[in-house]
């Protein structure tokens, strides 16, 4: 299935979660807010949420300094 994070194109196995992807790319889930389908997506549901194909993901990293 393929599923657009942060405006790619990205091939992914049918039933991964939020969760699957973001450890796939070696991203911490409590650093990151996500967003489905232009609705916000709460980290306490990341393994729960099931990705479909055509869907949009945003991802968005906190990022400290100063």
């Amino acid at each position: 299935m393929v599923v657009v994070v942060n405006g790619v194109e990205t091939e992914l196995k049918e039933g991964d979660t939020l969760l699957d992807l973001l450890e796939a790319r070696g991203i911490a889930p409590d650093g990151v807010v996500a967003e489905l389908n232009k609705e916000i997506v709460p980290g306490r549901t990341f393994g729960e949420i099931r990705l479909n194909d055509g869907d949009h993901l945003e991802i968005l990293r906190f990022v400290g300094g100063g």
